[in-house]
């Protein structure tokens, strides 16, 4: 099975839901279901065969959690559809450079006023 195929059925998503959280036991995310342990197990079997959840042994128990790198192609499939931002971002780059010297330029500008200010009050009082 695939992820697009394992991520079809609304039970699974919640289960990768909770998994995304921390990892969990059957026992524990089948208590958040109306539905039996034995589906619960049997849909998480079909998310490991997917690659997006693995089963460790801890004692008499076993504990999944979730697998990130099995969403790879989900992601790479949601990256591709996704608009290109309506600006570039060399765009965005070049314009936060320009508001950044304007802003230079402004503060030489008004240290420069001050000075002359400073100057025309002394050359007053003298």
């Amino acid at each position: 099975m695939d992820a697009f195929t394992a991520l079809a059925d609304p039970v699974r998503r919640e289960l990768l839901r909770q998994l995304a959280a921390g990892p969990a036991r059957v026992v524990d995310m089948a208590s958040a279901h109306p539905i039996s342990r034995p589906a619960i197990s049997k849909h998480l079997r079909a998310l490991g065969s997917a690659g997006l959840v693995v089963a460790d042994d801890v004692g008499r128990e076993r504990h999944y959690r979730l697998d990130r790198a099995g969403i790879a192609p989900v992601t790479a499939l949601l990256a591709e559809l996704a608009p290109a931002p309506p600006i570039g971002e060399r765009a965005l780059d070049g314009l936060e450079l320009e508001v950044r010297r304007a802003g230079r330029d402004r503060q030489a500008a008004e240290g420069a006023r001050h000075t002359d200010d400073t100057t025309r009050t002394t050359e007053e009082t003298a």
